[in-house]
């Protein structure tokens, strides 16, 4: 790990938005597990996780654009995390946190339909098949977000790697979730999915690191959202 990757990392562990959770820590409830309305939040807005999340552009970008809920931004690396949660801290943004654990811990962090939605954004497509269980769409990861999604709870899902999201649209189909919307051109299609423009312009405004690096190399982003 560089120096600044170091700085980084160490500067999360002050902030008071980021939580760290380890392997030891798993193995129990996490403290706020079915309290992040209640104790952290102090409201009873809807709660977002977006998994993966990097730098936190999505975790943030979402929180700007929609007070009225809050939102959880989960990485395994802290120093990714670094610039989301420092900017949530600098505009003191107080419907976004950080959850820095593995996304294979969520059920320690959260109770059972705490969760109202999961935005997965520009995941590692694992494309072995001797790795398919590691996917964040398998049937592994999906038993553990029905866990803590509420009923008709929403997946979203935007990715450049065109057999990922085939992948993940057959999962849905074979689980018999309800597709609400999904095509292979998001840019190309953006108007046919809401007739609410904060939605659209979520979509569409809120780039990512990787999603900026690969519509520049000419590749078209795929979305998929659908209810479990």
């Amino acid at each position: 790990m560089t120096k600044r990757k170091l700085q980084r990392f160490a500067e999360t562990e002050t902030f008071g938005n980021v939580f760290h959770i380890g392997y030891e820590d798993s193995l129990q409830n996490f403290s706020l597990k079915g309290k992040w309305n209640s104790d952290y939040f102090k409201n009873n807005h809807p709660i977002v996780l977006e998994l993966g999340c990097g730098r936190g552009e999505y975790s943030v970008g979402l929180a700007e654009r929609f007070p009225e809920k809050n939102f959880i931004g989960v990485d395994i690396k802290g120093a990714r995390i670094w610039r989301g949660a420092k900017t949530a801290a600098e505009n003191k943004m107080n419907n976004v946190a950080f959850l820095r654990t593995r996304i294979d811990f969520i059920e320690s962090c959260f109770e059972a339909q705490e969760i109202s939605e999961i935005w997965i954004t520009f995941p590692d497509p694992q494309p072995q098949e001797s790795r398919e269980r590691k996917r964040l769409t398998s049937d592994l990861f999906l038993n553990r977000y029905q866990k803590i999604l509420k009923p008709k709870g929403i997946i979203h899902l935007k990715t450049d790697n065109a057999p990922f999201y085939e992948y993940t649209l057959e999962q849905a189909q074979k689980n018999n979730f309800s597709i609400v919307n999904s095509t292979h051109d998001l840019y190309a299609e953006k108007n046919i999915f809401s007739k609410e423009k904060k939605e659209t312009a979520a979509l569409t405004e809120i780039q990512t690191f990787y999603e900026k690096k690969f519509s520049e190399l000419g590749f078209k982003i795929c979305y998929l959202n659908f209810q479990i």
